[in-house]
């Protein structure tokens, strides 16, 4: 008979991460945001983003993300028994990519499915995997997250279309004697959905298309910063006593990636160590979206900055307007992963 008993803990076995092969610096783009790269550069500390080329697609990303992260465990696809894919750019209704990306891996039959919490979602996903392997219910769940957000953008927009990047990181949940993963602390505040979002809905669209533009992604700037720097700070700060911790005990800081001035902010509001390792992914890819998260935890990896087994929190927060953290304890990369 199958076990499903409980078990103590889960912890990440590996992450991996793709990006967009087209790499689009600001001078590229300030064109039609009547902009400069200086101003750019001040205000989110972007120099570049990496977007799709035409042979890259949201089922592409996915899956080369999900086998790097694989290879880091240690793991093969047959060891997979969950998938779930955090994006809000798939553009079908139905049916979710997930599945897609379970049988592109040849996993088999396993369980899949999306979730749609945005520049929240992976962590989201980080909850849901860890409360599935603690319950017994699964033992390897592949966790995505990926984004081509640059499908989804007015090239003219200043409020976002020029932070946007394209890419997909992915992470391996497995049981763990003791728990590397710390409680999640998420919500959404609902009442301010209309900060982060689209500029009309796919319905008002197809019912009226020479008046209504195609839906892409808008947000105000500035109260989505102040909300991140000291609303999402708190939460961050939460995530930290959630797990039984202090501020100076978190060795690595992995925001979601939306603005480098919101990271560098809230990292002096949680009174982080000066030693302490801040990602800075969004400098060189831009914002991801769901996939920012795993995607500035494997370019860490990839700088050396990190090499397993330090302490980390790491927070989405984004559209919804939604917010997740947790406190996990890094992999360590398997000797014979590349």
């Amino acid at each position: 008979m199958i076990s499903t008993a409980p078990v103590a803990g889960s912890r990440l076995a590996g992450v991996g991460g793709v990006r967009g092969s087209r790499v689009v610096p600001n001078a590229d783009i300030i064109g039609p945001i009547n902009s400069s790269d200086e101003w750019i550069r001040q205000r989110t500390g972007m120099v570049t983003r990496c977007r799709v080329s035409p042979d890259q697609t949201l089922l592409s990303l996915s899956v080369q993300a999900s086998q790097a992260a694989l290879a880091q465990a240690g793991l093969s696809v047959a060891d997979v028994d969950a998938v779930i894919v955090a994006t809000i750019t798939h553009f079908e209704q139905t049916p979710a990519i997930a599945p897609q990306v379970a049988a592109a891996l040849g996993c088999g039959p396993v369980p899949a499915w999306d979730i749609s919490a945005a520049c929240a979602g992976y962590c989201y996903a980080v909850a849901q995997a860890d409360a599935l392997v603690r319950a017994g219910s699964n033992r390897c769940v592949l966790v995505i997250g990926a984004e081509v957000l640059s499908q989804f953008i007015d090239p003219a927009d200043r409020t976002i279309s020029f932070l946007l990047g394209d890419g997909a990181g992915a992470a391996v949940v497995v049981p763990s004697s003791t728990p590397q993963i710390a409680r999640t602390v998420w919500g959404a505040e609902g009442d301010k959905a209309c900060l982060v979002g689209q500029t009309a809905s796919w319905l008002d669209y197809a019912a009226n298309p020479e008046e209504v533009s195609v839906p892409v992604l808008h947000q105000e700037g500035p109260s989505v910063f102040k909300w991140a720097v000291f609303s999402v700070a708190k939460v961050a700060e939460a995530a930290i006593a959630a797990a039984g911790l202090q501020a100076t005990d978190i060795d690595v800081f992995i925001p979601h990636q939306a603005n480098m001035r919101i990271v560098e902010s809230m990292a002096k509001r949680l009174g982080l160590r000066a030693d302490c390792v801040i990602a800075d992914d969004i400098v060189t890819t831009g914002n991801t979206s769901s996939a920012s998260v795993p995607l500035a935890t494997e370019a860490l990896y990839r700088a050396g900055r990190v090499k397993g087994g330090e302490t980390a929190l790491q927070i989405g927060f984004g559209a919804g307007l939604a917010y997740a953290a947790q406190v996990v304890t890094l992999p360590t990369p398997n000797p014979t992963a590349e």
